[in-house]
């Protein structure tokens, strides 16, 4: 429900963007936003607490950010409070960035590796990555996960490519447990 609720707010403004000819625009205002409201947690704490009135969070949202924000902005923190889904936010706006993403062809990798890469191998991963899908730009995620043994572990959005070691010991592991059991 919970994602259903995140995607209908957020398509709504990405929709919005879209048919205004604003994506850039309204995708500036809404990475500034997810910045402010990272940077202030009592501001999160006063717009989800329950006993703060409505019109005290609306007031506080046109106080805070008119002239700061587009009035589409503005006017998707006041539907958001209005409605009780301040708790949502953070999905709303990591939504509507991962649409604008989508719409400008720009992939979002993460990899993990077993050791460090150099600036060469990120290189070349990062070209093959862009050789191999549609996107033609990609926000590359490097962590070290030195459980992997060897090989790698490339996310992009749900879709995951795995070629760890320890994945495919464990593969094997499974495999050697089956035929054990079959053997019986």
């Amino acid at each position: 429900m919970a994602k259903l609720v995140t995607k209908t707010y957020a398509d709504a403004l990405f929709q919005l963007a879209v048919e205004e000819g604003r994506v850039d625009e309204l995708y500036s205002e809404v990475v500034s936003l997810v910045d402010i409201l990272n940077s202030n947690p009592e501001l999160a704490k006063i717009m989800a607490h329950p006993s703060v009135d409505k019109n005290e969070k609306i007031d506080m949202i046109k106080t805070i950010f008119s002239g700061r924000v587009s009035g589409e902005v503005c006017g998707l923190l006041n539907q958001i409070v209005v409605n009780n889904r301040y708790e949502e936010i953070d999905g709303i706006l990591a939504s509507f960035i991962d649409s604008v993403k989508e719409y400008k062809k720009i992939g979002v990798a993460y990899v993990d590796t077993p050791l460090a890469l150099s600036d060469v191998q990120k290189e070349h991963i990062e070209q093959k990555l862009l050789d191999t899908t549609d996107y033609v730009k990609m926000e590359m995620n490097y962590s070290v996960d030195e459980k992997l043994i060897g090989g790698m572990k490339i996310r992009i959005g749900d879709r995951v490519v795995d070629s760890s070691i320890s994945t495919k010991l464990n593969e094997l592991a499974k495999e050697l447990r089956r035929i054990q059991l079959n053997t019986k």
